[in-house]
């Protein structure tokens, strides 16, 4: 199996990464990430002191995950609401069946949320015959084109407006001319229906908030807000490891979330749930059900040099930074997560063998660690999970056997010397195919090694 995924993997990186439209569009979708980003960053009085002061709080949190969870579960409670604790994907898709076929819901409309996409809920209600619709825009284009999200923030990042405008030909006969915002107005009164007609609303969570025992949400097009305010029922699904032990801890990570995602001063809507209406209240859910999800994330939690990883807020930096995501795409991971953090965590919250190649995705350039707003050591957690793939022999025999060939030979200038220029292009152009890809030329060697032409050169 790990072995298949592997090279899958290098097939579809293989393909993707000589891509010219594909490179076209992302390049032009990141370009203006960076752009706004950078800007962004101006605002900061010190950058540094507010990643050290969420890396603070993020670590102080995870010391004491526990008893936040816990506090979170007592007051959200007093607050009307309902905690269910999910140790698997199979528990939360089972909590979420039970509460929609016991209000008898046909239809649910659902705000971006990768966690639910980590459980593949939409493949889960339509199995059972419960319609959920998507309501972000992105996550609808996807939805519509029959694809998962190609970046954990910007889901349709791979899409240009000609493609969107093909789609929207081909599912709702719309002119292959339509302006974005045409498109946008077109997408908005198709959302409008589903929102009227849902019996239940299903939101992720960006923070937990203990003390409140609250959910936060933010967003830019008003579209959680809206699949929490028309239906009946609000279900929050959340990974265990979202929590913030205050309400007073948003001052820093809404705006720190955003400028990190998106370039911007702070997220259009940012909304704290604490549980359904008060008999005071005449609109809301009536009632709200918050799932929090485990799924591994205790494996991870348990591993004392891996556990940093849970401080990641999704911000999706990490992904916009790192050269090897840029250039084979979101899709040829095969992961919910990808890029440097999907890296880390895919093998810990599902088959460490099956996402054991991911680790070989990384160049080490720690470009991730640079951006990372909470300070994760991302290219150092990559390394860990490289050296323990090494360790329980997850490599092919051949492979090891050769890097320790290649360790031997590199491990001193003479070794490398005793051998000409003539022998090392002949190895490389048998092997260089195979390594180095059809697309480009593996670099030639010289006949003799510049130590021993300065040697010669020296004592002439």
């Amino acid at each position: 199996m790990a072995s298949s995924k592997k090279q899958q993997f290098i097939r579809d990186a293989e393909q993707i990464a000589f891509n010219e439209q594909h490179r076209k569009t992302i390049q032009f979708n990141m370009g203006k990430y960076h752009t706004a980003v950078g800007l962004g960053k101006l605002r900061y009085a010190n950058l540094d002191a507010a990643r050290t002061k969420a890396s603070e709080i993020k670590r102080h949190t995870l010391a004491h995950l526990p008893e936040y969870l816990e506090e979170f579960e007592r007051n959200f409670t007093k607050n009307g609401g309902t905690v269910l604790w999910a140790n698997t994907a199979d528990d939360a898709i089972r909590y979420i069946t039970e509460i929609l076929q016991k209000h008898a819901v046909r239809s649910i409309v659902k705000s971006k949320s990768m966690t639910t996409e980590e459980i593949e809920l939409n493949h889960e209600l339509e199995r059972i015959g419960i319609e959920s619709v998507e309501t972000d825009l992105g996550e609808y284009i996807v939805q519509l084109a029959g694809e998962k999200p190609y970046h954990i923030v910007t889901p349709a990042m791979h899409k240009s407006k000609q493609d969107v405008a093909q789609l929207f030909h081909e599912k709702f006969g719309f002119p292959l001319t339509s302006t974005a915002e045409e498109m946008t107005n077109l997408a908005r009164q198709k959302l409008r229906e589903k929102y009227l007609a849902a019996g239940a609303g299903i939101t992720g969570a960006n923070f937990i908030i203990a003390d409140k025992g609250g959910i936060c949400v933010t967003e830019n097009e008003g579209n959680a807000i809206m699949s929490t305010a028309f239906p009946d029922i609000h279900i929050a699904i959340a990974g265990i490891e979202k929590v913030l032990p205050s309400y007073a801890d948003l001052a820093l990570f809404w705006p720190h979330l955003a400028q990190h995602g998106t370039g911007q001063a702070i997220s259009s809507y940012n909304t704290l749930f604490t549980g359904p209406r008060k008999e005071s209240e005449p609109h809301g859910p009536s009632q709200m059900y918050v799932i929090l999800l485990d799924n591994g994330r205790t494996n991870l939690y348990a591993q004392e040099k891996l556990q940093v990883a849970l401080s990641c807020i999704r911000c999706g930096a990490c992904l916009n930074a790192c050269p090897i995501y840029k250039n084979v795409g979101g899709y040829t991971y095969n992961t919910t997560y990808q890029g440097p953090i999907g890296t880390v965590i895919s093998p810990h919250l599902g088959s460490f063998e099956e996402h054991v190649h991911l680790n070989t995705a990384c160049s080490l350039c720690a470009n991730c660690t640079e951006v990372c707003p909470v300070k994760i050591p991302l290219h150092e957690l990559i390394h860990e999970n490289r050296v323990r793939a090494v360790s329980q022999n997850y490599f092919p025999l051949t492979e090891q056997i050769g890097m320790k060939a290649f360790a031997f030979a590199a491990s001193k200038a003479s070794r490398i010397d005793a051998v000409g220029g003539n022998l090392k292009n002949f190895v490389a152009n048998l092997l260089g195919t195979k390594l180095w890809g059809n697309k480009r030329e593996f670099p030639k060697f010289a006949k003799q090694s510049f130590r021993s032409q300065y040697k010669k050169r020296r004592n002439k």
